[in-house]
């Protein structure tokens, strides 16, 4: 898949279809190919006439055959109505670009229906004096997200050419994310892969789900290695290190589940709300590593977030340790 911008205009993108978009509604295709762009969102576009099919109109339930061109205007950004809040932020780095931050479990990313203050992007727009405008005016800066109980490394763009680069990099999946979570069960394997299309649950629209049709979801794959055996009341359990290839919601938890190792204190793929005789009250997942090139300099950078007191406490309680050796 090739894919440029004019110069000049992060909002513009013109990219070939790839091959195995073959069969796909248009929808679908573009969502793959544009993942930080939500399904709803890219069909509003198409139904607006923002996004051109070989240089024509089409319809979000168009078929695809692979090879096309599409052709995308992001509208212009919205007037910011999130509003900045002194919020404290652990920031891992920063410069002009650019801002690393460790997300504390708790914290919604951004604003949303239920959740218009005390989010990530509130505390940005405090603490920075830009933010990037392409995702409009709820998700400034904002290039990928996390869970609201997931705590951990993200990044923020200063500006629209740094999102820009950044959002390339996720596309290209040349990010490296690493993430920390506690189980229930010990792996028999110390490696394993789990693979699968991950949509909504076809009865449970709150969930995702791994999903068996060929053209249903999106293409999700994890690596996984056991880091350390645990235990819980005399019952298994471990400290697992996660390497998402691609980035579906709620992908590892998803994964973990349908391996038979969900996640401590996960409610909705898990065996319970929460472990109160290990003080964790919710789901124990964190986002431990991110690498990434500078979109600016163009150096290779990596962050490492120290998770939580009350991941850590858990892990202590099971007979576990911090940091690894």
């Amino acid at each position: 898949m090739s894919e440029s911008a004019p110069e000049g205009d992060a909002r513009i993108r013109e990219a070939a279809l790839p091959p195995e978009a073959a069969g796909q509604r248009l929808d679908v295709a573009l969502a793959e190919l544009w993942p930080d762009l939500s399904r709803s969102f890219l069909a509003k576009l198409l139904k607006s006439g923002d996004i051109l099919f070989d240089g024509r109109e089409a319809k979000p339930n168009k078929k695809v055959k692979g090879g096309e061109r599409v052709e995308l205007e992001l509208p212009e950004p919205e007037v910011i109505e999130a509003r900045p809040e002194a919020i404290p932020l652990d920031v891992l780095y920063e410069d002009a670009d650019l801002i690393v931050v460790n997300k504390p479990a708790g914290m919604v990313t951004h604003p949303s229906a239920g959740h218009a203050t005390g989010t990530l992007v509130n505390a940005l727009l405090a603490h920075c004096s830009d933010l990037s405008g392409i995702n409009g005016s709820i998700r400034p800066g904002i290039v990928h997200r996390l869970d609201r109980e997931t705590s951990g490394a993200m990044v923020a763009a200063k500006h629209d050419a740094a999102h820009q680069g950044l959002q390339e990099q996720f596309m290209a999946r040349s990010v490296e994310k690493r993430y920390l979570a506690l189980t229930h069960g010990h792996p028999i394997k110390p490696e394993f892969v789990c693979e699968g299309r991950i949509g909504r649950h076809p009865t449970r629209r709150k969930e995702m789900a791994v999903l068996r049709g060929p053209e249903e979801g999106r293409a999700a794959l994890t690596a996984f290695e056991t880091l350390q055996k645990l235990e819980r009341a005399g019952a298994p359990a471990a400290l697992i290190l996660a390497k998402p290839k691609t980035g579906r919601t709620h992908q590892i938890r998803v994964h973990l589940a349908k391996a038979g190792f969900p996640i401590l204190a996960d409610p909705v793929y898990g065996r319970e709300r929460g472990c109160p005789d290990l003080e964790l009250s919710r789901h124990a997942l964190h986002a431990w590593r991110l690498e990434f090139e500078h979109p600016v300099s163009g150096k290779r950078l990596c962050f490492t977030a120290p998770p939580a007191d009350d991941f850590l406490e858990a892990l202590r309680r099971m007979g576990g340790r911090w940091p690894m050796e």
